[in-house]
């Protein structure tokens, strides 16, 4: 009953961070990435969920910045908190990256139909705030077979490759 109480008690720490809105419980108001001066302050990385941050985190080959924009719809339409999470974004890229704007952005969205309409939405709104706007890479999974590949996955691996 006692680890309960705390943990209700805990929530009350839970913040939104206010540069990349991930959610923290740090002191002040911004998260633990966002505060790291060791991190690329000129690279981000546009999300859509906090599990996407966790997951690119684990693999600790990312050494840039995040942007959550939070959940995508499907209409192919930027909510108004998610364009006021961009002009947050765009603020902050201006405001440190310069007058040439950020190095990268990479949009780090699921590869869906959807995905793939709002990252089209999302480059449009940042295309100026950036030297670069990425994708994350398409293609055959380690341990894939070419033979049971789609023919989607495959265009996408010859057009992304390397």
């Amino acid at each position: 009953m006692d680890d309960m109480r705390r943990a209700i008690e805990g929530l009350s720490d839970v913040k939104v961070c206010s540069r990349c809105f991930f959610v923290h419980a740090q002191s002040g108001p911004t998260c633990t990435l966002c505060s790291d001066a060791s991190r690329d302050r000129c690279t981000f990385m546009v999300i859509e969920k906090e599990t996407d941050l966790v997951s690119i985190e684990r693999t600790g080959k990312y050494r840039g910045l995040y942007l959550v924009l939070g959940e995508l719809t499907k209409s192919g339409v930027l909510e108004p908190w998610q364009k006021m999470r961009l002009g947050v974004l765009k603020k902050i890229i201006a405001g440190e990256c310069g007058g040439g704007g950020a190095q990268e952005i990479i949009l780090a969205l699921n590869p869906t139909t959807h995905g793939d309409m709002n990252a089209s939405l999302i480059e449009k709104e940042l295309t100026l705030s950036t030297k670069k706007i990425s994708r994350l890479g398409r293609g055959i999974p380690t341990g894939g077979e070419i033979e049971f590949a789609d023919e989607e996955t495959l265009s996408h691996s010859l057009q992304r490759r390397g």
